[in-house]
């Protein structure tokens, strides 16, 4: 509940809800820039010239834009209220050893963070993303 005490008249109330729409947007935008600095550690500039630090820190918004296009549209419902770095440690820094066989690939992972089938279904999100191949 939000409450302001004023002194302004009734005309100049659509300048209050302005600013209250304004801080609210700000406060979004806070909550975007903290995620960014604790998950993908984009406060990491530690090159010698601005122009590598201009590089990594395009790298690191890349980054970030990836991880939250995964989170929202390629992640199941029971992992929505994850956060960028619950992702990042559940999905992207798990070790996972690659066996090739014959005719397919696997990863076998440890079930510690990820579930078989929950990993099942991001894929299955991941497949639907694909734009269906042009008819010859």
């Amino acid at each position: 509940m939000r409450a302001s005490c004023t002194r302004a008249s009734a005309s100049s109330s659509a300048i209050w809800r302005g600013r209250v729409a304004f801080y609210n947007q700000r406060g979004t935008c806070e909550q975007f820039i903290k995620q960014g600095k604790g998950a993908v550690k984009w406060t990491r500039l530690s090159c010698r010239t601005f122009a590598a630090n201009a590089v990594r820190l395009q790298l690191h918004v890349l980054a970030y834009n990836l991880g939250n296009f995964m989170r929202t549209l390629a992640m199941p419902k029971t992992a929505e209220p994850w956060s960028l770095t619950s992702l990042r440690e559940k999905l992207v820094k798990i070790g996972a050893k690659v066996v090739g066989h014959g005719r397919y690939v696997t990863f076998q992972m440890a079930e510690v963070a990820v579930s078989r089938q929950m990993f099942q279904e991001i894929l299955t999100l991941i497949a639907r993303l694909r734009t269906p191949p042009a008819p010859a």
